[in-house]
């Protein structure tokens, strides 16, 4: 199994590189409820590897859990949160979110997620989310 990329952050802590993938349709986002801390409703998204760029480990991480390809990508967001943790001990990651276009059919991967769906602006509101996707949601005033 590759390592995730290891850098460090502005203050000198280990650091993980994250990608998200913010999927619409129809005023409807994909989310998945994660089935490994941290738990919660999310998009899609996944640590960057050791020699992979953001841009590959997007890809590969939309189609390991949902079964989609991307088609078209546009970066949004790119930022280190220093208090976003994941199930290695790393306690700050630096984002990259994504806007995606895609084609094909989801497929739910059993292994990441209890479920997968498509959540209007109101659902997203009510849902129990993942940490950082509540916080990328706000940012984008989806919440």
């Amino acid at each position: 199994m590759p390592k995730p990329k290891l850098g460090k952050s502005k203050d000198g802590r280990d650091m993980h590189y994250s990608v998200g993938a913010l999927i619409k349709k129809d005023n409807k986002f994909l989310l998945i409820d994660r089935k490994k801390p941290p738990l919660g409703f999310a998009c899609l998204a996944g640590h960057v590897d050791e020699n992979e760029t953001p841009e590959k480990t997007l890809i590969r991480e939309v189609e390991e859990e949902s079964g989609l390809k991307v088609t078209n990508y546009k970066l949004i967001f790119e930022e280190e949160l220093s208090w976003n943790w994941c199930n290695f001990g790393i306690q700050t990651h630096y984002w990259y979110v994504f806007e995606c276009e895609f084609s094909g059919n989801i497929v739910k991967d059993e292994v990441e997620s209890k479920s997968i769906g498509w959540y209007t602006q109101e659902e997203i509101k009510k849902l129990k989310l993942e940490p950082s996707w509540e916080y990328w949601f706000k940012k984008l005033k989806i919440i």
